[in-house]
C-alpha cells in the first residue's frame, strides 16, 4: 500500500519540479508581450544616432516617440564601442546602438537580453542580410534589432589635395607631400580605438599579400606585429587621434586636418557647414559598422524598450537617419520615397558596397582562418603603447 501512495507523490513531485523549471525558463527568457511603458527609456548611442531636432528641426525621431508612447528618450553618447561596454558593465542604462566589435562581448559577457523579434512589428522589413547577422545572432538567438550600417570613408580636404581624389589610405598612414605642395605629417589622423588595428590590417590585406591575411580581425602573430608596425610609423605623422565627431569636425575646421578615416556622419555636416570636404572608399576597401540595438539583460523599462526597438525600424526614421548620418537603412523599404534622403540615398551612401566592407567584430583566438588569432585584450594593450610612442 505504502509503493502505491509512494509512487504517485513521486510522479507528482516530477511534475512539479518540470513545472517549476519551465516556469523558471520562462522567467528569465525574453518578454512575451509588451505592457505599459515606464515613463522612460536610457539609450547608449553614437553620436547623430538619435535626434530631437535640437541641430537641425528636420532631423527629430524621438518627440514623435515621446508623444505615442508617453516614454522620455535619454541619451548618453557614447564615443567609443570599448566606452559602449564598459557603460553597459556598470548599467543603469536599458539599450545600446552596439557596434560589431561590442556586440559579441556584450553577449558573452552576459549584458544584454535575447530579444523577441514576435514583439518586433516590422522585423520581417529588416534586410534579409542582417536579420540573422553573426554579430547579435548567437545559437539562433537575436540579441538586438538592426539599426544602421555604413562604411569607415576617407574624409579629406579638397583644396589640400588641389581638386584630386586620394585613391588610397597610404595618405593617412606614411608621410608623403601632398598635392598642395606640403607634407601630410601633423595634418591627419587615426581613430583612437583598438579597432582601428584592422584598417592597418586591412591596408596591409591589398599592399603585402605575401602576409596572407584573408580577415583585417583575424590576425597571427606575424600578420599582427606588421599591422603594428604600420601603426607606429603612422604615428609619426599623426597630429591627433580622434574619437568625439565634433572635435573632428572642428580639427578638420581650425586646425589644419586635411585626410582621417571618419564616418559619413561628420563629411556631412561639414559640407553642409560649406567646407571644403568630400569622402572616398579607397582601393583598399574599407572597415564598418552594422549597429544593432540591444537590451540591457537588468533593463529598467523593458516596455518602453521594446516600443523603441519597434520605433527603431520603422521606414521613417530609418531614411531620417540615414539622410543625416549618412547611413545605409537596416530597412531597405526607407530609400523609397523619403524627402529627406532623396531617390538616390541610399546608392550614395553605399548601398551597394555591403560585400566590400570588412564589418566590426570582435577579435578572439579561436578564429576560423587561422590556427590562433592574437585576442582583442591584445589589441588594446598594444593600441595603447602605440599611441604613447612605445
Amino acid at each position: 500500500m505504502r509503493r502505491v501512495i509512494f509512487v504517485p507523490a513521486l510522479v507528482l513531485m516530477i511534475i512539479l519540479v518540470a513545472c517549476g523549471s519551465a516556469e523558471e525558463e520562462a522567467a528569465g527568457g525574453p518578454l512575451e508581450k509588451i505592457g505599459d511603458g515606464e515613463g522612460q527609456v536610457d539609450i547608449i548611442a553614437w553620436a547623430g544616432y538619435i535626434e530631437r531636432g535640437e541641430t537641425d528641426p528636420a532631423y527629430d525621431w524621438a518627440t514623435d516617440f515621446e508623444a505615442e508612447t508617453g516614454c522620455a528618450v535619454n541619451v548618453k553618447v557614447a564615443a567609443t564601442s570599448d566606452e559602449m561596454v564598459a557603460l553597459m558593465n556598470e548599467g543603469g542604462f536599458d539599450l545600446v546602438t552596439a557596434s560589431g566589435d561590442a556586440s559579441l562581448r556584450l553577449i558573452s559577457g552576459g549584458k544584454v537580453q535575447e530579444i523577441n523579434t514576435n514583439l518586433i512589428d516590422d522585423w520581417d522589413t529588416v534586410d534579409s542580410r542582417l536579420q540573422d547577422a553573426p554579430w547579435h545572432t548567437v545559437d539562433g538567438k537575436h540579441y538586438g534589432a538592426p539599426y544602421q550600417w555604413g562604411s569607415n570613408v576617407l574624409m579629406y580636404n579638397t583644396e589640400a589635395f588641389a581638386g584630386s581624389t586620394p585613391d588610397s589610405w597610404d595618405v593617412v598612414f606614411e608621410e608623403m607631400t601632398l598635392p598642395d605642395g606640403s607634407s601630410n605629417a601633423g595634418r591627419v589622423q587615426a581613430f583612437d580605438g583598438p579597432i582601428y588595428i584592422a584598417d592597418a590590417a586591412l591596408y596591409l590585406m591589398h599592399n603585402n599579400p605575401e602576409l596572407g591575411i584573408e580577415d583585417p580581425y583575424e590576425l597571427n602573430r606575424e600578420q599582427f606585429d606588421a599591422a603594428i608596425d604600420v601603426l607606429r610609423e603612422q604615428r609619426k605623422i599623426i597630429g591627433r587621434y580622434w574619437h568625439d565627431a565634433f572635435i573632428q569636425m572642428d580639427d578638420f575646421t581650425n586646425e589644419g586636418v586635411v585626410a582621417s578615416g571618419s564616418w559619413p556622419f561628420q563629411v556631412n555636416l561639414l559640407q553642409a557647414g560649406g567646407e571644403p570636404i568630400a569622402s572616398t572608399l579607397p582601393v583598399e576597401g574599407a572597415t564598418g559598422w552594422a549597429d544593432t540595438t540591444m537590451m540591457h539583460v537588468d533593463s529598467a523599462h523593458p516596455n518602453c524598450a521594446y516600443m523603441w526597438l519597434n520605433h527603431s525600424i520603422n521606414p521613417k526614421l530609418q531614411g531620417d537617419l540615414a539622410a543625416w548620418f549618412g547611413s545605409v537603412p537596416s530597412v531597405p523599404a526607407a530609400c523609397d520615397g523619403n524627402d529627406l534622403l532623396g531617390a538616390e540615398g541610399c546608392q550614395i551612401n553605399g548601398i551597394d558596397d555591403f560585400d566590400k566592407i570588412s564589418f566590426w567584430k570582435t577579435p578572439v583566438a579561436d578564429c576560423a582562418t587561422q590556427d590562433e588569432c592574437v585576442p582583442y585584450h591584445e589589441w588594446v594593450t598594444n593600441y595603447v603603447a602605440v599611441i604613447g610612442g612605445r
